[in-house]
């Protein structure tokens, strides 16, 4: 194993104690400490939330109750194409069950999985925001409202 993916690399640090300037108190900037490193490596692991922890000096217990508190901050491995389906009431009512079978079925994978090509990771989000337009689903950072099953397949060539 590479011990420099378990230890921050300059830029993450130089990122980390530019962003504690805009904070009162160390604990405030976990959420972005957090997000930092994940962009840079595309999740956060246990080796990552210590270090973070001895920078913001902060215990890390702390930091992984944050971690784990927010969907967004990913504490395993994922794909390289993240799609969220959303499983409110509105979209559940409007077919999202459906929405997620089928991308089950053609990327083989349950919810919570990365394909075995690490091209794709399936996670549940609670709203996306955009119930007036459900079912909804994300990849990446873009939306795609009115999602219809015969469109999964199309849309997913695209990644």
């Amino acid at each position: 194993m590479n011990m420099m993916k378990n230890k921050l690399n300059d830029l993450e640090l130089k990122k980390i104690e530019e962003e504690k300037k805009n904070y009162e108190d160390n604990k405030s900037i976990s959420i972005e400490a957090l997000k930092i490193v994940q962009s840079s490596r595309g999740w956060v692991s246990d080796e990552l939330i210590t270090e973070i922890s001895k920078i913001l000096n902060i215990s890390e217990s702390q930091l992984e109750e944050i971690a784990t508190f927010y969907s967004q901050i990913y504490r395993k491995p994922v794909g390289y194409n993240i799609i969220k389906y959303c499983d409110s009431v509105v979209c559940y009512m409007m077919g999202s069950d459906n929405i997620k079978c089928k991308l089950e079925n053609i990327l083989k994978i349950k919810i919570g999985q990365t394909t075995n090509d690490n091209k794709f990771t399936l996670l549940p989000i609670s709203c996306l925001g955009n119930c007036d337009k459900a079912p909804v689903i994300m990849i990446n950072n873009k939306t795609y409202s009115n999602i219809k099953i015969s469109y999964i397949p199309i849309l997913l060539e695209k990644y």
